[in-house]
């Protein structure tokens, strides 16, 4: 599916079996390549113990999709949390994903449509067919809107409001 970044493989981020056929399908079981997708910055708070101040002034600020690495996830399917605990959330801002979210009720999982190790794909057609015909549902290229072909910020931020960027 679509997303404000690139096309992504997802599921309901509450759902075990389904993570893990993510796992199985992108052949890897790191953890910290799945992050969670909300359809307002309002709603990350549903998922961690407590949003950071430096967290929250970040959303507001960036001018381009950030992914926040936070402490004390929860809310989710557990094989989504690595051992620390830590969960990578982002506010997309793209209407179909949106949509599938309010949709669904729960956050969606979203990691790149792409095999661990192989190229992020920008556009539908750079998938692989191992990838198109390993999910049980393809997204129209139609729905694409706005992808920007990149991976989001990644900026990890600790409790005490410290921050860490992973990738800019």
């Amino acid at each position: 599916y679509p997303t404000d970044t690139v096309w992504g493989i997802g599921c309901d981020a509450t759902n075990y079996s389904a993570v893990e056929k993510i796992y199985k399908l992108k052949q890897s079981q790191d953890k910290t390549s799945m992050l969670i997708l909300t359809d307002s910055p309002q709603n990350i708070a549903n998922y961690v113990s407590r949003v950071p101040y430096a967290a929250q002034q970040l959303v507001e600020v960036a001018n381009k999709p950030l992914t926040l690495v936070l402490d004390n996830g929860y809310g989710v399917a557990v094989n989504l949390l690595p051992k620390e605990g830590t969960i990578g959330i982002r506010a997309v801002n793209h209407d179909f994903c949106q949509q599938l979210i309010r949709l669904l009720k729960r956050p969606l999982v979203s990691t790149s449509a792409n095999i661990s190790g192989e190229a992020t794909p920008k556009d539908f057609e750079s998938i692989s067919d191992e990838i198109k015909n390993g999910v049980d549902m393809v997204v129209s290229p139609k729905f694409q809107g706005k992808c920007t072909g990149k991976p989001s910020s990644i900026i990890r931020v600790f409790e005490d409001n410290e921050i860490v960027i992973i990738r800019a």
